[in-house]
């Protein structure tokens, strides 16, 4: 007969087989239950948990709207959606539905729900975020509980609170979840597909493990293969874990496998099914179909590089990319360069406590729930972080936070799990190891800006070290008290740098296509130059980084930003004659120009760039389909921001070979493009290159020009 350990629950009353009626009948009311928690219960645990909540959920809404529209590319995606019901299903960069985002819409639906509800703004952009930030934290609380319930309910909260903690601590968190990039939801689908797989371990539960697939299949139409990292790792957990027999395990994972392809794939087969003709043209794609999205540029393209791919470490030709894109390749990765900065803090402390927690759990049966929270988060920072690691493709810094809930669940688990062994010379040791290792690693990252908070550093690497010496001399029988100071106090300061580094994260307006944390507050990748900032602050780029950083066009090497060439101006001259600075994404503006929600300058956020007052108006006044045709997606999606129209972005944000010439002629033969906004050369990385300067050849050669604002603009609706 084959026997099981206590099944993870919460509930007393079914703690064993054969709990007993009075066990059940101590339960406090569902509400009361949900707000204070058991009887058994320290009275402090449950409202520690609503405390976190609640100081998750002003820390990271605070001044919300700092950073304007974020990322201007995504922001016109919803704000085309609130518009058009058809953008909205295809996640279109246009309310009239030229050319899709490079991404499926999952993300857009939710933020163009919730502009469509509040009106389209900054802060409705970005306030489900915020809110996915609080239900994130929740998720690792209730999913590291779970698999801790066998050690006891305060060892359990405890472990609990500390794993949701260091999500919400996290600078990559602080930086993603106040941002537009689909990041956010990605990550909340992922911890939903953890708690649910969690959930179905006591009892082989199908319904929770079909649940975990939907949530993953959601993740696919969010970020495509990326959400799937996290597969290995949750079917593992189930078949080994769950306690029911071999075959049941099957089955569920096969219920599973047919909820994640239900859920993932009806977008997909309706994009397909749907006429090309009368949809936009899938944009990061080279055929107008989702699988060759998925395939190719967003899916094994991001690994080997090829398919508009480029600055990966395995990139470029096979040179070293800059902060911005990640750094060489190899296990250090994650440790240098913007990476360190954004989501290495606790990471030395999690693969201690991986290893050390397998080490402590020993022998178990498999179904053990803290052995099956180790394999749970540990598949997951592994899988994830190797693949992150050696991916050759495009990868930039902020994908590092689909590893917060890893580290946290492995912090906040296998730290409870020393905790609990510490009257054992290896829980001991590897309190000390997490301790005394976070503080060394916390020195050296903020060592990377020593003009920013100097005395932080010192104050968390000795406190650090003291507390993690404190936990060692525990081991003499008359000083055990030592061990409990020692892990409390090693706590307090392992989690002050990450901590601080989070907050002045939230505090520092982000905006362009490849933002960083940190004091400086870089941006880059939107106008203004290439996409080489978000290095380190004060320049450099992080433990082992480099501070260089470019982009190529996937075709000749020549370095641009993404989204095609701003319109032509001076340095580089933005839609209405605003100027890019350097790789931050900075720019300056002349008098009269707008931003976003009226404000005066900084259009795409504090440090974006803006339309001219007279372009603005201009494009505001047309009453053809798309007031105006430019070159990349970025350099549309901005005019579209501050113009409130819809704008045709020529080649979309890669090079995507659409329009034609021929296609383009019959447009403005139909009358449907109101004008032609001049981009230099005609080329960039979404401009399509050849096509794009065809285009603009013969837009020049048949129509004259006027300067509206600084932006050299064709009338296409009277030809020479």
């Amino acid at each position: 007969m084959t026997t099981y350990p206590t099944p993870v629950t919460d509930r007393p009353g079914h703690a064993r087989p054969g709990g007993t009626t009075a066990a059940r009948d101590r339960r406090r009311p569902p509400l009361v239950r949900l707000f204070a928690g058991e009887r058994e219960d320290a009275r402090w645990l449950r409202p520690a948990f609503w405390a976190l909540l609640v100081l998750t959920a002003v820390v990271y809404c605070w001044d919300l709207s700092v950073s304007g529209y974020a990322n201007s590319f995504y922001a016109a995606a919803v704000q085309a959606g609130t518009k058009s019901w058809e953008a909205f299903f295809f996640g279109s960069l246009d309310s009239s539905n030229f050319i899709t985002v490079d991404k499926p819409p999952a993300s857009l639906w939710v933020m163009v729900l919730s502009a469509r509800l509040f009106g389209f703004s900054s802060t409705s952009l970005l306030l489900p975020q915020a809110l996915m930030a609080v239900a994130s934290v929740a998720l690792v609380w209730g999913t590291v509980r779970r698999t801790l319930a066998r050690l006891g309910t305060t060892t359990a909260n405890v472990g609990a609170l500390l794993a949701g903690f260091v999500v919400a601590a996290t600078p990559a968190a602080a930086l993603m979840f106040r941002f537009d990039n689909p990041d956010a939801l990605l990550v909340l689908l992922m911890t939903a597909g953890a708690y649910c797989t969690v959930r179905a371990l006591p009892r082989g539960s199908w319904r929770w493990i079909a649940l975990a697939g939907v949530a993953l299949g959601f993740a696919f139409l969010t970020k495509m293969l990326q959400g799937l990292l996290v597969l290995p790792a949750f079917g593992l957990v189930y078949l080994v874990a769950a306690r029911t027999s071999w075959g049941k395990r099957a089955i569920g994972l096969g219920i599973a496998a047919v909820s994640l392809v239900v859920s993932a794939g009806w977008w997909v087969v309706a994009v397909a099914l749907w006429p090309a003709e009368s949809r936009p043209y899938i944009g990061g794609s080279t055929n107008n179909t989702v699988l060759d999205l998925v395939f190719g540029y967003n899916g094994l393209g991001r690994i080997f590089g090829g398919s508009g791919n480029g600055g990966g470490g395995g990139g470029m030709g096979g040179g070293t990319a800059g902060s911005s894109f990640g750094g060489s390749t190899g296990l250090d990765r994650l440790f240098s360069s913007e990476m360190g900065l954004e989501i290495s803090w606790l990471l030395p402390a999690a693969l201690v406590a991986l290893v050390l927690g397998l080490v402590v759990v020993g022998r178990r049966h498999l179904a053990d729930p803290a052995r099956a929270g180790l394999v749970l988060w540990g598949g997951w920072l592994l899988v994830t972080g190797l693949v992150f690691s050696f991916m050759s493709g495009t990868i930039h810094p902020y994908y590092t936070v689909a590893l917060a809930p890893a580290i946290a669940g492995l912090v906040g688990t296998g730290g409870a799990l020393l905790w609990h062994a510490r009257e054992r010379v290896t829980g001991r040791l590897g309190l000390a190891a997490m301790v005394g290792g976070t503080a060394f690693w916390s020195w050296c990252l903020l060592n990377e800006d020593p003009t920013w908070l100097p005395w932080l550093r010192w104050v968390v690497l000795f406190g650090g070290l003291l507390a993690a010496a404190a936990i060692v001399v525990g081991s003499v029988p008359t000083l055990r008290r030592l061990v409990a100071v020692g892990v409390l106090a090693g706590t307090l300061f392992d989690l002050t740098g990450t901590t601080a580094y989070a907050l002045v994260t939230t505090t520092v307006a982000h905006s362009g296509s490849i933002p960083s944390v940190g004091p400086a507050g870089s941006s880059s990748g939107g106008f203004g130059g290439g996409p080489g900032g978000g290095g380190m602050p004060g320049g450099t780029a992080g433990p082992g980084g480099s501070a260089a950083g470019s982009e190529t066009d996937g075709s000749d090497g020549t370095q641009q930003g993404p989204g095609g060439q701003p319109p032509t101006g001076s340095m580089p001259t933005m839609p209405g004659g605003t100027t890019g600075e350097g790789a931050s994404g900075e720019g300056t503006t002349g008098e009269g120009t707008t931003g976003v929600d009226g404000r005066t300058g900084g259009g795409a956020g504090v440090e974006g760039a803006t339309t001219s007052a007279a372009l603005t108006k201009l494009l505001a006044a047309t009453d053809t389909t798309w007031s105006a045709a430019v070159n990349g997606s970025q350099s549309a999606a901005q005019l579209e921001l501050d113009s409130d129209t819809a704008v045709m972005a020529i080649g979309g944000w890669s090079s995507d070979p659409t329009p034609t010439l021929a296609e383009f002629k019959a447009l403005v033969a139909e009358g449907k493009i109101g004008y032609y906004i001049s981009s230099g050369s005609g080329r960039g990385m979404g401009g399509g290159s050849s096509t794009a300067s065809a285009i603009q050849e013969w837009v020049a050669a048949n129509y004259d020009s006027t300067t509206v604002g600084g932006s050299t603009v064709y009338d296409l609706t009277t030809a020479k």
